[in-house]
């Protein structure tokens, strides 16, 4: 089960604001009906359930700062934290996702432009549906369509790819290659499309039926100008252009 110690191997401290004390989690759901019937499906009522590392599990205040400010005021956002919009908030647990926002390109999330529940919702179940550890798939590709409009729209010939997710290729919170790639060379594509190498004293490389020894030495498969729609294409199945 997720914990803290799973995400960052370290103790979290609940987040403090001088003169305001925590209410509990069952002071939040009197008013905030809608999440507390999604939030038992979520791994974070997990981590509020089976934690140690968080003192007294408070839960909701974990995130979210003490609330008797927040409850005497009768709700409002003056007296209280927002995670989405204080990303510090997240990355107090998610250190590893935190360093990936350091790195070259990334969203621009430490920026202020970008935030968190953009992408992720912490309240829901469907973060457990991605190998990844994000979303579910259908529900993070349209996340990514958002604003990734032409990369995601219908094709007449459609990588099988898309249909896996963006982050099969993609680290969705930062990397070091420019287009955030999990990996820059043909051995992104090649984890997919396997290549079988001839019985010859050559030792070709064929993917499919066709001959790919030199190809593979001119670049990446996108870069070299063969395969340059790679999430897609209307006119070419092999999606050469």
């Amino acid at each position: 089960m997720i914990s803290c110690a799973s995400i960052s191997r370290s103790v979290v401290v609940p987040l403090e604001i001088p003169g305001v004390h925590a209410v509990g989690n069952q002071v939040c759901f009197q008013c905030h009906t809608q999440i507390t019937r999604a939030f038992p499906t979520s791994p974070h009522a997990h981590l509020v359930l089976e934690n140690t590392e968080l003192p007294g599990g408070t839960g909701c205040e974990s995130c979210h700062g003490p609330g008797s400010k927040h409850v005497e005021a009768g709700g409002g956002a003056r007296f209280i934290i927002n995670p989405g919009k204080e990303p510090d908030a997240c990355f107090r647990c998610h250190l590893k996702t935190s360093g990936e926002f350091q790195l070259p390109t990334h969203h621009p999330v430490i920026e202020g432009r970008m935030n968190c529940v953009q992408c992720h919702d912490p309240h829901g179940g469907d973060i457990l549906k991605s190998p990844s550890g994000g979303l579910a798939m259908a529900q993070m590709n349209e996340s990514c369509a958002e604003c990734h409009r032409e990369q995601t729209r219908p094709f007449v010939f459609e990588h099988p790819a898309m249909r896996e997710g963006c982050a099969t290729c993609h680290n969705p919170h930062g990397s070091i290659n420019r287009m955030m790639l999990t990996q820059a060379d043909n051995n992104l594509c090649l984890r997919c499309h396997a290549q079988v190498q001839g019985s010859g004293a050559s030792g070709d490389f064929y993917i499919g039926s066709v001959d790919h020894t030199v190809l593979l030495q001119m670049g990446t498969c996108w870069s070299a100008g063969c395969h340059t729609a790679v999430h897609g294409s209307d006119v070419d199945p092999r999606l050469r252009y």
